[in-house]
């Protein structure tokens, strides 16, 4: 890499300086035969006896000062290759996915860091587009479309492994880049008939197979091969084809009395659905837990909607979050607007009087105000069961425009959740026109709203299906490990797209 770098170094300074050599060499031809320019040192001089003399002195020393500088720039260009040559621990990680000659150029022209072009960020697009649910009969045979497929790719030898190394992108050369392009191609990520599989170029074809790659399986579309990439890349044609089995048998236990309106929330896929009489007229993005507090896969009744809620903080979360981070901040309390208490029906504490590393803390019980420091927004969907989560609003919205959104405690926070409170209100006497969840939160009253027809939700664990309207097949990060030992390593977290740092820390179910 860096013969070629001093190499193209070499060729970009020393070109143009062989280009001018014949100019420069008719100068020096000129002052030979001009009237009484005899040397380099002596030509000025004695062009002030002549106008034509002195124009053709003045332009012999323009071409001496641009052959010095261009010398001496080839000179300092030669120096840096040597330099990164030699002595290539001075690379710093921070300069990793850089070229030497990107780092050369900067140098050069004395731009850093900040000189480096700003990746442009692909817009979040992982909804799906068919209106067909995932609990559907077209679904089922579109799954068992998909399965056939792969067991054709496994019998033929599935697809070659990617060797894992440094990053590869769009103006690359790498030997690696035909395996990547016959990798996809296998998978239809490429066309057939596209480049030549021996073509070591990353080029811009490759590069828009690499996204259809990357958003066919719920990562960052980003168009290059990077770290995060390659355990999805390199899971095996054997282990995607037990995945899809794995996942049609959970579909079709979820195929038993469909409902004519319900809500399913595919945890792994950060989405839900919304429908009614077998077609999905909303969806929306969700945060769903992280691994250490999972999201449960549950079936329940949504039974009401409250508005302006107070959030009781679960005893999981105050013993594992909240009297931690009080220990630290004992002011916290009073900024979010949290009320402790001596029991579930004991007297409001002082938080100024309490030491919080005293064992009676592990009784208290914590209450948050409503409004909108509230962890549940202004709107919670009430759903009982067993292991006591439901969906609600959030204050931290910038956190659903994560390509990966397992941030929470257990609960599901659901984007544009006002739409999705009309449409579980639809029904309801005075409630069946949409916006009127808004106008009851302009109104700015704690109200609860019971519903007089339950709609069931679902929580599920989908991580593989095929797309009805047009075969894609699709596969999301076994998050949990929920898909067995084999796929358990396909998930790794793409540091890039992780959340800012206050909202990760934030407290919240």
């Amino acid at each position: 890499m860096q013969g070629l770098v001093k190499r193209h170094a070499l060729a970009i300074w020393l070109v143009p300086l062989s280009s001018k050599w014949p100019k420069w060499h008719a100068a020096y031809r000129g002052r030979r035969a001009g009237q009484g320019i005899a040397a380099r040192t002596s030509f000025i001089g004695t062009a002030a006896k002549s106008k034509e003399g002195g124009a053709r002195g003045m332009k012999v020393l323009l071409s001496t000062a641009r052959y010095w500088d261009v010398f001496l720039r080839s000179a300092v260009t030669i120096a840096i290759v040597a330099f990164f040559q030699i002595c290539p621990q001075f690379v710093t990680s921070s300069h990793a996915q850089m070229t030497l000659w990107d780092q050369i150029q900067g140098s050069l022209s004395g731009g850093g860091q900040d000189s480096a072009p700003v990746r442009k960020k692909e817009p979040l697009d992982d909804l799906r587009p068919d209106a067909t649910p995932w609990r559907s009969d077209a679904m089922l045979n579109a799954i068992s479309a998909a399965i056939d497929r792969y067991q054709k790719i496994v019998d033929s030898g599935g697809w070659p492994l990617v060797p894992p190394g440094r990053m590869m992108r769009v103006g690359d050369d790498d030997p690696r880049v035909p395996i990547l392009r016959k990798r996809l191609r296998i998978t239809g990520d490429m066309p057939a008939n596209g480049s030549y599989y021996d073509a070591e170029t990353f080029d811009s074809e490759l590069e828009e197979g690499v996204k259809r790659f990357q958003r066919r399986h719920g990562i960052r579309v980003t168009g290059r091969i990077e770290q995060s990439v390659y355990p999805v890349l390199n899971t095996t044609a054997d282990e995607r084809l037990a995945q899809l089995k794995l996942n049609l048998q959970r579909l079709q236990s979820l195929m038993h009395g469909i409902e004519d309106r319900y809500v399913l929330v595919n945890i792994p896929a950060f989405q839900l659905e919304a429908v009614d009489k077998y077609e999905v007229q909303l969806r929306h993005r969700v945060i769903v837990g992280r691994p250490q507090r999972q999201t449960p896969e549950v079936r329940a009744m949504i039974k009401a909607l409250n508005f302006f809620p107070y959030w009781r903080v679960p005893d999981s979360v105050a013993t594992l979050d909240l009297v931690p981070r009080l220990k630290q901040e004992p002011g916290y309390l009073a900024e979010e607007g949290i009320r402790v208490y001596n029991g579930f029906n004991g007297p409001e504490l002082d938080p100024k009087t309490i030491d919080w590393n005293a064992p009676q803390v592990a009784s208290y019980k914590f209450k948050q105000d409503p409004g909108e420091k509230n962890a549940l927004g202004l709107l919670r969907i009430d759903m009982s069961n067993e292991f006591g989560v439901y969906m609600h609003d959030t204050p931290m919205k910038n956190l659903f425009d994560q390509q990966s959104r397992p941030f929470s405690a257990g609960c599901v926070r659901v984007q544009n959740v006002f739409d999705l409170g009309d449409w579980i209100a639809h029904n309801e006497p005075g409630w069946e026109q949409p916006g009127h969840v808004r106008e009851t939160l302009a109104g700015g009253q704690p109200m609860e709203l019971k519903l007089t027809h339950p709609i069931p939700v679902y929580f599920a664990y989908i991580t593989a299906w095929a797309e009805p309207s047009n075969g894609r097949i699709e596969f999301r990060p076994d998050i949990y490990g929920r898909d067995g030992a084999a796929l358990r390593t396909a998930y790794q977290r793409d540091n890039d797209d992780a959340p800012p740092a206050t909202a990760a820390a934030a407290l919240a179910p």
